[in-house]
């Protein structure tokens, strides 16, 4: 049970009581409990859509010379805006946004991520706010392309 729990903390970044509970609310599936947990997540995260994001990062990304990307990201605190795990959002969505040229927000976040087409950018985000526990904002960003 003790090796279940550890695995499952390090697929989802999750507690250990919460993935505790979701190993015993899925009769020790450990797929039903990575579901269970991404659910839960994806429901904290809609909890937090309205708190204000006061803090945050600037992130650029140049591939090749020939395509850059300005990204502010936004969070609640210093202390998620220097978290890795913040700023791998970051640079993962600068990257995602050199190669796919979204217009604008919205596109952005409807748009099929990139490394992962299996989930959208807004539920990659949706993952990153479950896990860190707090509100994140894609406030703006710019591309350019020589």
């Amino acid at each position: 049970m003790k090796e279940q729990i550890q695995k499952l903390r390090d697929i989802t970044g999750a507690g250990v009581m919460e993935c505790k509970k979701a190993l015993d609310e899925a009769g020790g599936d450990f797929d039903k409990a990575v579901a269970v947990i991404h659910e839960r997540g994806l429901v904290k995260a809609e909890t937090k859509k309205e708190r204000a994001t006061g803090s945050g990062i600037l992130e650029s990304y140049i591939h090749n010379e020939r395509v850059g990307v300005l990204l502010e990201l936004r969070c609640e605190t210093d202390f998620v805006a220097r978290n890795s795990l913040f700023k791998e959002l970051a640079h993962n969505l600068c990257m995602h946004i050199a190669a796919m040229n979204p217009e604008n927000i919205d596109v952005l976040l409807k748009q099929a991520y990139v490394k992962d087409e299996s989930m959208t950018v807004e539920e990659l985000i949706k993952q990153t706010i479950a896990k860190s526990g707090e509100n994140i904002k894609v406030e703006r960003f710019c591309r350019y392309e020589v």
